[in-house]
């Protein structure tokens, strides 16, 4: 994966397929929420056994036999979600979770069909996550001209701190410029107008590519480049007093840098009310989607594995904390969890 790729968040805003293993592990600040299977593809891998893994930006789902047949599909690309009646490869005629998503300029259909009976636990998952997704886009998304101050005060989001308050903060937009005050919280810069606290932009961190100091019409300017995905923009803005700009410069400088090392997406969810949270660690899990296995499959791996226990007369039993008893040690580069997978695929 580029660096260019590795940093600007795209996990919620792409609809990809068959990636590789760099592009299905967690970002830094993704969830998972919820891990089903078996869960059937039924538009696109009809008759597979999958798992479908819903995290804080994304839905994805690969096959348990191949991880290499996988797809993503980024929350923010969805367009809607139903039930539709449909003909499963492995369960005949049943109701699946259908998703039509956008990309670009061309529109996806997805239908995934659990293949554990009288369970809709992974249409609850999705549509909870998904909502939870929409009703926290000021976490992610630069705003203008926004509700979010209300008699000069800050609404302040659930997982947001404030940091810094600044008055006399000029934004450069005009000819002229508008005095305004600079509120700066753990998940983003906010700037409003005196006069009229309508004009205002609220700038989460995760939307900008740099924060310097650069020369301009005004004199030195604190100038806020805004990534090209999320609208391209440049805002300059002029401290009063002067002297006040350096400093703010290494404040705003600081609190990017921490945020970009543990970011607060805010899409949180109330498991009393929508979905069982997964006990399994996170990121682990999602790792395993995309194990390295060399290109065997299910019976080449059974066959090889009791091929190397022939050849090798004196294997040794190895103690299992995971099983909690002696058992063959496994082959480099495999799992006891990839091989119940491998043995659950060939059943």
């Amino acid at each position: 994966m580029s660096k260019a790729k590795k940093n600007v968040v795209w996990e919620d805003r792409e609809v990809l397929f068959d990636l590789p293993f760099n592009y299905l592990r967690l970002r830094l600040g993704e969830k998972v929420f919820e891990r089903i299977e078996p869960i059937e593809d039924s538009k696109g891998n009809s008759g597979m056994k999958g798992r479908l893994v819903v995290t804080s930006l994304r839905v994805l789902w690969h096959s348990l036999s191949s991880p290499r047949i996988n797809l993503s599909i980024g929350l923010n690309c969805f367009i809607s979600t139903s039930t539709k009646v449909v003909n499963s490869g492995l369960r005949g005629a049943t109701q699946a979770l259908y998703i039509l998503a956008g990309y670009n300029t061309n529109r996806y259909e997805f239908v995934f069909t659990n293949l554990s009976p009288n369970c809709v636990r992974h249409y609850t998952s999705v549509v909870g996550v998904h909502k939870a997704y929409a009703a926290s886009r000021m976490y992610r998304d630069l705003k203008l001209r926004g509700p979010f101050i209300h008699n000069k005060q800050l609404r302040v989001l659930p997982l947001e701190k404030i940091c810094l308050m600044e008055n006399g903060i000029w934004n450069l937009s005009s000819e002229s410029g508008n005095l305004g005050t600079m509120v700066v919280s753990n998940v983003r810069i906010v700037w409003y107008a005196d006069v009229n606290d309508a004009f205002n932009v609220s700038m989460p961190y995760i939307t900008i590519e740099s924060i310097t100091i650069r020369n301009s019409k005004f004199g030195d300017a604190l100038v806020i480049v805004i990534r090209s995905a999320c609208g391209g923009y440049v805002l300059g803005f002029r401290a009063d007093p002067h002297d006040r700009l350096a400093p703010l410069l290494k404040e705003l400088q600081t609190l990017h840098q921490a945020y970009t090392e543990k970011p607060v997406l805010g899409v949180e969810m109330d498991w009393g009310c929508e979905v069982s949270r997964p006990t399994q660690d996170e990121l682990e899990d999602l790792e395993e989607i995309g194990e390295p296995r060399g290109e065997m499959g299910p019976s080449l791996y059974l066959a090889s594995q009791q091929s190397h226990n022939k050849e090798d007369t004196d294997v040794q039993p190895v103690y299992s904390s995971y099983l909690g008893l002696a058992i063959e040690p496994l082959k480099e580069g495999f799992t006891l969890k990839s091989l119940f997978e491998v043995q659950t695929s060939t059943n």
